[in-house]
């Protein structure tokens, strides 16, 4: 499926005024201007929604959170501590560095991490996850839609993660393993207010996504129930 079916489908499936999703990647080159933002880049990531690219790079991820899992730096030391004894997100420190060593995040040899909506690329050559942001209306078709040819118990994860982590790091792990998970994200406080108060994401592998195409039309996107949904979402959006 090109890129342009997908979008017409998207828009049939939850209306013309959901977001579009975002593509991301690595690559040696980067697909706009690098410049500074906000000392944390989820805001900066869901303004890409708007039409505008947006690449990091160790240049601009200030964050010592955000360097490690955008895979440009490793760990700082002051972070398990942060997570642990400020944020009170974790009961111990060691708790934080065992979460972290289980993730296995290996720094990337690519410059930049670009981000752009899926309609301004010609293809997805290079792309290591989706992300899209969603109400919990449209956070159902997004689900149903990854449980169709899934039968695992774990074909769609909730994890304990920073917003840029369950934005970026689950989805480039599983696309490097071929994996078929599906992460919902932006359940960290501290990234709450950096997006509309109605919106979680759901981070796809690139993997994922190619097969998922396959299966988006005869997915309950486009069936009786999830029509319901939809006119309520359409509706809303006036």
């Amino acid at each position: 499926m090109e890129i342009r079916e997908f979008v017409a489908l998207y828009q049939k499936a939850f209306g013309i005024g959901v977001p579009l999703p975002v593509a991301f990647g690595y690559n040696d080159t980067p697909a706009t201007d690098v410049v500074k933002i906000p000392r944390c880049m989820v805001g900066a990531i869901r303004r890409v929604c708007d039409g505008e690219p947006l690449t990091l790079s160790a240049e601009n991820v200030l964050c010592g959170g955000g360097a490690l899992y955008t895979a440009f730096a490793p760990m700082q030391e002051r972070v398990p501590t942060f997570v642990s004894e400020v944020e009170h997100y974790k009961q111990t420190p060691e708790q934080v560095r065992e979460y972290v060593g289980r993730l296995g995040i290996t720094l990337s040899s690519k410059q930049y991490l670009n981000f752009v909506r899926i309609d301004c690329l010609d293809s997805l050559d290079g792309v290591e996850g989706i992300l899209f942001f969603a109400t919990p209306d449209v956070l159902s078709g997004l689900c149903s839609w990854a449980f169709y040819d899934n039968n695992a118990d774990d074909a769609v994860c909730a994890r304990f993660a920073s917003g840029c982590c369950s934005m970026v790091t689950f989805a480039v792990k599983e696309n490097k393993a071929g994996g078929r998970r599906c992460f919902i994200g932006l359940l960290d406080p501290s990234a709450r207010l950096l997006v509309p108060k109605d919106e979680l994401t759901f981070a796809v592998p690139a993997c994922r996504f190619s097969e998922m195409l396959d299966t988006m039309e005869q997915s309950a996107l486009f069936r009786k129930a999830y029509s319901v949904v939809r006119n309520r979402i359409v509706g809303e959006m006036g």
